[in-house]
């Protein structure tokens, strides 16, 4: 099943995402890519507001979960806020169910 994981930065992002805090969520975002659990991620824009989305590939919501609980910029405060949504996908090459065409 498809996963959304959605975080929502602090007002103040752009200042706490240090350099060494940015190669560390990096290297935790590359690590779930090349597990294949990660598909895509990046942040929202118009308006730009640190709002950001990420689609993992699992079996439950668990792993996502997880992966939201030891990054980086989660623990450091950056992210605030994050909660992971299912997403029943029907339609395109990667769908999980996908529907017969008409």
């Amino acid at each position: 099943m498809h996963y959304l994981l959605f975080y929502e930065k602090v007002t103040d992002y752009a200042e706490r995402q240090t350099p060494t805090l940015q190669e560390a969520h990096l290297a935790h975002l590359l690590t779930a890519v090349r597990s294949g659990a990660l598909l895509l991620g990046g942040v929202l824009d118009s308006p730009r507001d640190g709002t950001a989305l990420l689609l993992f590939r699992s079996d439950s919501a668990r792993p996502v979960e997880s992966f939201a609980e030891t990054d980086p910029y989660v623990l450091a405060g950056v992210v605030f806020r994050w909660h992971v949504r299912g997403w029943d996908t029907v339609v395109g090459p990667t769908a999980e169910r996908p529907r017969p065409h008409s």
